[in-house]
């Protein structure tokens, strides 16, 4: 049985293409005691806030999502997701520069005043590759927290991985004894094996981890090095071999993923869901009809190839593109042909669905939300 992440037709403002886990994780986003829940459980209100808001903030995305337990998962009650570009130019320098933070504090403010409408009662918020490889990044946190009143956490790349696994490991066949989990970020790419059938589906997919790695690639920082305007086979080839050589040592560990029984792909990113709507030939990208959808490697294939003949423009107009990503969507598919030549598999899965609902579920498990629905 899947895990249910139930959407109710929520759109995504402005980003929907039109152990290890340890958590820092508070009563609240705010700091102090500034949390709107909190206020109104001091007023008497008859019923406290159920939500809980878990925040994004990568190379190339600020993504929120604010969620109420359900019987079988979690109902989403709100959602944003904004192209921020935070990690611009972190391919060829060390620092975020004030244009990029702007841009993210604008969309930060508005994740705020989303989870202060929606009374949020718990909340963890990260960021990952851009502020981890920034010499400013430390300073970018402490300025969102005085400006904000946010308190943003900075994730090493294990975590990350491990929230990535949490969040989409539900979608795996459960008659695989071994999945290869990948998700292609901004500016970091997260790859896991995950071995063994897959057990109650309230159990932690973690501990199903024999192997992680987090590839310092991702769809931003390739798009820079190599160019995503005008992609040549011979440039995207060349990508292909920079994302292999990196992949190499997670490959030799992991050997023998492919080898057990109902082996398959499980992918989450705006690339793989990406390729799930164009392949579905969506008028406009649709979350219900990709997320959970499987594709055979002769129609990935034929998704790359198709992607190649297009030049920008034809990319920039495709509706499961969209001018935002039209430079960088070639990059994720040298990724994913990486993955795919290291991995060979007939079926990948696709997961429109990651980090964001890893740390959901992992604060409701803590919270024992589902075994109290189940009593």
């Amino acid at each position: 049985m899947v895990l249910t992440v139930k959407y109710d037709a929520i759109a995504e403002a402005e980003g929907d293409r039109s152990n290890p886990l340890a958590e820092r994780v508070t009563d609240s986003p705010w700091r102090g005691s500034r949390s709107p829940a909190a206020a109104g459980r001091r007023h008497g209100r008859r019923r406290p806030s159920r939500s809980y808001a878990a925040l994004d903030l990568g190379t190339n995305n600020c993504r929120l999502l604010i969620a109420e337990p359900a019987h079988f998962g979690f109902r989403v009650v709100d959602a944003f997701s904004r192209i921020v570009r935070l990690g611009e130019g972190l391919g060829f320098g060390n620092h975020l520069s004030e244009d990029a933070i702007e841009r993210t504090l604008d969309a930060l403010r508005i994740c705020r005043d989303k989870m202060a409408a929606k009374d949020v009662l718990r909340a963890r918020l990260v960021a990952t590759e851009a502020c981890r490889l920034a010499a400013n990044g430390p300073a970018f946190i402490e300025r969102v927290r005085s400006d904000l009143d946010l308190e943003l956490e900075i994730v090493d790349r294990k975590t990350e991985a491990y929230l990535a696994v949490t969040g989409c490991a539900s979608l795996a066949d459960p008659k695989a004894e071994s999945v290869i989990v990948f998700d292609i970020g901004g500016g970091s790419t997260e790859i896991a094996w995950l071995d063994g059938v897959a057990p109650h589906m309230f159990a932690d997919p973690c501990k199903r981890i024999r192997a992680w790695d987090s590839l310092p690639v991702g769809v931003v920082t390739l798009a820079e090095r190599h160019g995503g305007i005008e992609v040549t086979p011979e440039i995207f080839e060349g990508m292909v071999e920079e994302v292999s050589e990196l992949l190499l040592d997670f490959s030799l560990v992991a050997a023998e993923a492919g080898r057990a029984a109902n082996f398959h792909l499980l992918g989450t990113s705006g690339t793989v869901t990406t390729v799930g709507g164009i392949h579905l030939r969506l008028s406009r990208y649709d979350r219900r009809r990709v997320d959970g959808m499987w594709m055979r490697n002769g129609d990935i294939t034929a998704v790359i190839e198709r992607l190649l003949r297009s030049d920008f423009q034809e990319r920039a107009a495709n509706p499961c593109i969209g001018r935002e990503r039209a430079d960088l969507v070639l990059a994720g598919c040298a990724i994913l042909e990486a993955i795919r030549r290291a991995f060979p598999s007939e079926r990948l899965r696709i997961a429109d669905r990651g980090l964001r609902e890893g740390i959901l579920m992992n604060m409701m498990r803590e919270d024992s939300v589902w075994r109290e629905n189940r009593r």
